[in-house]
């Protein structure tokens, strides 16, 4: 009886270990992108700016300390969506057809998406926010001229969202699906992105939920214009009177805190274009400290947001299998654009930073700080301009279980965001084919990301 005993208890035990060691089932994909967001401007990154909701998803997942993209919104989109590097993807600048195929207006002939092959592998695929490769508006069936590249023509099941930004409170073009639409009174471009990402998550569960979703929720905060709601603007004016030279300090000793850089690390110089913030007068840096809160209120207003996609996630049972990853598709801008009397990119003098009326940009002094410690900024191939946060989470595929790594711990192995998309070929079961569509595909330069995610070098 007793050696039966010790037989029985040895099973369990295998099964149990068979049961833990199994690997989790293929994911929901969750992939944010930022716009124009500079390097430390998250709380886990080492800014005093309001991120809870992805501060949290780091705390209990990964975060990358030397992950690239390629400096710029278009290229950047292009080489995440195909895998490819921006000329092969065939938007070598930004959407102008300089000399086709590497300098052309959108996605090429050899190219598949993040979101066709997933489709192709089981997902249900939803797109959100700014597209910008090609092919935006409403109306746009698959026969008509610059059709090819509109998100639903290029694997996505369900789309909402602009093709490269502008106003907050008035976007346009503004489509659903193929359908244009015209912003509400109260459309704020943020939060409509965030509500529509909810309302295809909540779909997707009362229809949908036996396949596995791929979300790419791409927000435009916090590119210029500077445009945030009041209550939001409110919570961070006078935060940042000290100026951008001290507040570059306070983020690196922040981030030495956190272990992001070694203890012995240097700050580089300020920017050489930028002012020394003693040297301005004061109704100068009181402007500047009103367009620094309304950047922290777009960020602050976007994790908001995030938050709420989250809990939708937690509320659909699926929060345990779904792979998040955020990122920026370039630094922080420190563009000057303001073409007033052209309502697309004006200043109409006399209205406030942060108000619909208003086009303000962050400039140099805070895009500096914002990409603390780096130097140069967004279009520059400087590290500023190329480097962004990657924080990870994937509770049942990662953290207590195969990864080496604990949670909140920090990814060294360098990445790039051609690398997604054999990341999640792989974790989907997928294969990258020689062929798509009657096009030979071009053969993806990146590598899967997974065994960095499990502690592993690349």
């Amino acid at each position: 009886m007793k050696i039966f005993a010790r037989l029985l208890l040895k099973f369990l035990c295998l099964v149990a270990f068979s049961l833990s060691a199994a690997p989790a089932p293929r994911p929901n994909i969750l992939l944010i992108l930022a716009d124009d967001l500079g390097f430390s401007d998250l709380g886990c990154y080492g800014s005093s700016i309001a991120t809870p909701n992805l501060d949290r998803l780091a705390a209990g997942g990964l975060r990358f300390t030397q992950f690239y993209n390629a400096a710029r919104c278009c290229p950047t989109r292009a080489a995440l969506l195909t895998g490819l590097y921006p000329h092969q993807a065939g938007v070598g600048h930004m959407l102008q057809p300089w000399r086709p195929p590497s300098y052309s207006n959108g996605l090429g002939e050899h190219t598949a998406t993040i979101a066709e092959l997933l489709r192709d592998a089981g997902y249900r695929t939803y797109h959100v926010g700014k597209w910008h490769v090609g092919g935006v508006g409403g109306n746009l069936t698959p026969d008509k001229p610059g059709a090819r590249n509109h998100p639903m023509n290029r694997g996505f099941d369900r789309a909402y969202g602009s093709g490269g930004g502008g106003n907050y409170f008035a976007l346009t073009p503004l489509y659903l699906d193929r359908e244009n639409l015209k912003p509400g009174e109260h459309f704020y471009a943020t939060d409509a992105f965030s509500e529509h990402a909810v309302k295809f998550l909540e779909e997707h569960g009362r229809g949908q939920k036996e396949k596995p979703f791929f979300l790419h929720l791409c927000y435009t905060a916090p590119h210029f214009p500077l445009h945030a709601k009041p209550a939001d603007i409110a919570k961070y004016r006078g935060k940042f009177a000290h100026g951008w030279d001290a507040e570059r300090e306070r983020r690196f000793a922040r981030q030495k805190e956190l272990g992001l850089f070694p203890r012995e690390a240097k700050l580089s110089p300020r920017d050489p274009m930028a002012k020394e913030w003693s040297s301005l007068p004061a109704a100068e840096r009181a402007e500047w400290d009103l367009r620094m809160a309304v950047h922290a209120a777009m960020i602050d207003c976007m994790d908001q947001g995030i938050g709420r996609v989250l809990d939708t996630v937690r509320k659909l049972g699926a929060e345990q299998n779904t792979l998040v990853l955020f990122l920026s598709d370039n630094g922080a801008s420190a563009e000057f654009l303001d073409s007033w009397p052209n309502p697309g990119r004006g200043h109409q003098p006399g209205s406030e930073a942060g108000t619909r009326e208003s086009h303000k940009c962050l400039e140099v002094g805070w895009a500096n700080a914002a990409n603390t410690p780096f130097r140069e900024h967004k279009m520059w191939d400087h590290e500023a301009g190329i480097s962004t946060q990657l924080i990870e989470s994937w509770p049942a595929g990662l953290v207590g279980q195969a990864s080496r790594l604990p949670a909140g711990a920090f990814v060294r192995e360098p990445g790039h965001v051609i690398d997604l998309q054999p990341t999640f070929l792989e974790l989907a079961g997928a294969k990258y084919p020689g062929q798509f569509k009657e096009h030979a595909l071009t053969p993806l330069p990146g590598k899967s990301l997974f065994p960095a995610l499990q502690g592993k070098p690349l």
